[in-house]
């Protein structure tokens, strides 16, 4: 007898999932059912006339994918890449993105008790955090990748 296991009853498994990524210092989440693989830092091709933090596409197993820099996205300051960066590759809406990140921290699972909803504050870039996460000794910003790709691609178009 064989043991199927439905994809819904996978994604269940994952709800109190995170990839916990930096930013400088910051801890950021994304709900670990987006992230599809962790690749290192490649050869971006750049595109004309897109925004700054669009680095470009790359060219993964046949498939094309935008690359954008979450740290130009997010408005802090550009830095150098190093052997840390890194490109998380997710599905937003049936969609693959590449999200170049500091470094990758960990999966943590988060209980529903230990995520709130973000401070009111009246920075654009706080509108792209959907709840914050007391993790041990961490507070961890999570990602609404619904508002951070509003106004990059057709996907985030409700």
């Amino acid at each position: 007898m064989t043991n199927l296991v439905k994809k819904s009853d996978q994604l269940d498994t994952l709800n109190d999932r995170y990839l916990v990524f930096t930013i400088d210092s910051t801890y950021y989440g994304l709900p670990l059912a987006l992230a599809l693989e962790i690749l290192t830092l490649q050869s971006i091709t750049k595109l004309p006339r897109v925004a700054d933090y669009i680095k470009g596409i790359i060219n993964l197993r046949g498939k094309v994918i935008p690359v954008l820099d979450v740290r130009k996205k997010l408005g802090i300051p550009e830095r150098p890449y190093d052997d840390t960066n890194c490109i998380i590759v997710i599905d937003i809406r049936d969609m693959h993105v590449g999200l170049i990140v500091d470094m990758v921290s960990e999966v943590a699972t988060v209980p529903a008790d230990r995520i709130i909803p973000p401070p009111k504050t009246l920075s654009e870039n706080s509108s792209y955090i959907s709840s914050v996460s007391q993790l041990d000794d961490k507070v961890i910003l999570n990602l609404d990748f619904d508002r951070f790709f509003q106004n990059d691609f057709e996907i985030a178009v409700s």
